[in-house]
């Protein structure tokens, strides 16, 4: 049964609960007519019936009218005399315990405490009245009985706190959820403006520095100068306004589900040829034949190319010749972006978070990634499962 379908039969069970016990009620009362008891008597249990009844219903959205007018009546069954015993042993008086479920499962756990004393100083009024009524029955008879009665309303408070702290449990969990669905988007955004916007940035800044060093215009020159320096600032500004959006890495997702971003491996060439200048020597070379990669892979192979480029171009004095290829094997395709050190490292601020992406793309994708730092530059290395090596270890 779904939770749309038992919504539709609550009304239908309540109503047929509240007409069950009234009738129940209805027969009792009717027999203790037949025994003997006053006419008076016999509407005043009916009455008190009838408002615990309403109190069961208004409880639903109005707990603490509902539970009072439910004391109220259980008040009135008590203290009125009676035929032989209690009067708050008619079915309608389990309405009482539903109210104080309702109040628990709605108030602070302090109110719902002051409720449950009610109810205890309810059952203790009802005893003692009892006691007095009939003298002749032991006292051990009204201790067990109202012992019963606080188990069973105690048990009824236990029950609701319970299942209120569970229900509780399950909307904090699913608030978790949802806040860290949130900030995966969140870092998912933030890798894919690091990605395209600052590889393309730092491609063009680079682009215009060889051309201000191969012109022969010193006012060219100067003018190229300037706006390289201003490309520059304005990818500082951009990681700036990156830093907003979050954390650069979130804990992946237990079923992770790549974005779905217009690139392949086929982009590869053109984005190398791109960024190559008369003072960046950027080449591809794939060796092996290709092999078909999930969604997540590709999407990891063409970022760490692009970020292994942009590091190039942003952290290295050029001339800079950087080599981009692909390695295939059956079992995976190894993405390797190596530089030659250029003429030296520049010093382009605070670190960004951009290989930090890319390892989560990386991992996410089932691959590792590795950074190298030798005498002779920088080796960016990506090892990605093709399908068939992902078929293998399942």
């Amino acid at each position: 049964m779904t939770a749309s379908q038992r919504r539709s039969t609550w009304p239908a069970t309540t109503v047929v609960a509240h007409v069950v016990l009234a009738l129940l009620t209805m027969l009792i009362l009717a027999g203790v007519w037949h025994l003997g008891a006053d006419l008076w008597q016999i509407f005043t249990a009916a009455g008190a019936a009838v408002l615990l009844h309403v109190g069961a219903v208004v409880a639903h959205r109005r707990p603490w009218v509902g539970y009072a007018i439910g004391a109220l009546a259980m008040l009135v069954l008590v203290t009125m005399p009676f035929l032989g015993w209690s009067p708050s042993m008619l079915p309608s008086a389990v309405c009482f315990p539903l109210t104080l479920w309702r109040l628990t499962s709605l108030v602070s756990v302090r109110s719902s405490v002051v409720a449950l004393a009610v109810a205890a100083l309810g059952i203790v009024l009802t005893e003692l009245v009892a006691w007095a009524r009939l003298p002749p029955d032991p006292g051990w008879t009204r201790l067990v009985e109202g012992g019963l009665l606080m188990l069973v309303v105690g048990g009824v408070w236990l029950a609701a706190l319970l299942v209120r702290r569970r229900h509780e449990a399950g909307r904090r969990a699913e608030s978790e959820r949802l806040a860290a669905a949130v900030a995966d988007e969140r870092a998912s955004i933030r890798r894919d403006l690091h990605d395209v916007i600052a590889h393309t940035v730092t491609v063009m800044v680079a682009r215009i520095e060889a051309a201000a060093v191969t012109t022969a215009d010193p006012a060219t020159r100067r003018e190229l100068g300037d706006i390289a320096e201003a490309g520059r600032d304005a990818h500082q500004g951009l990681r700036a306004m990156l830093a907003t959006l979050g954390p650069a890495t979130v804990a992946p997702r237990a079923d992770p589900r790549p974005r779905q971003v217009p690139i392949s491996l086929d982009a590869l060439p053109d984005l190398v040829a791109s960024a190559a200048s008369p003072l960046h020597a950027v080449t591809f070379a794939e060796v092996g034949e290709r092999r078909p990669l999930s969604l997540s892979a590709e999407v990891a192979a063409v970022r760490t190319v692009q970020e292994g480029i942009t590091n190039a171009l942003r952290h290295l004095e050029p001339p800079v010749e950087v080599t981009v290829r692909l390695r295939w094997t059956p079992a995976e395709v190894v993405v390797e972006v190596r530089d030659d050190g250029g003429k030296a490292l520049r010093d382009v601020g605070s670190q960004g978070t951009g290989l930090m992406g890319i390892e989560e793309r990386v991992r996410t994708a089932g691959g590792t990634l590795s950074i190298d730092d030798g005498d002779d530059g920088w080796v960016l290395r990506a090892r990605l499962p093709t399908k068939e090596g992902n078929d293998r270890t399942k």
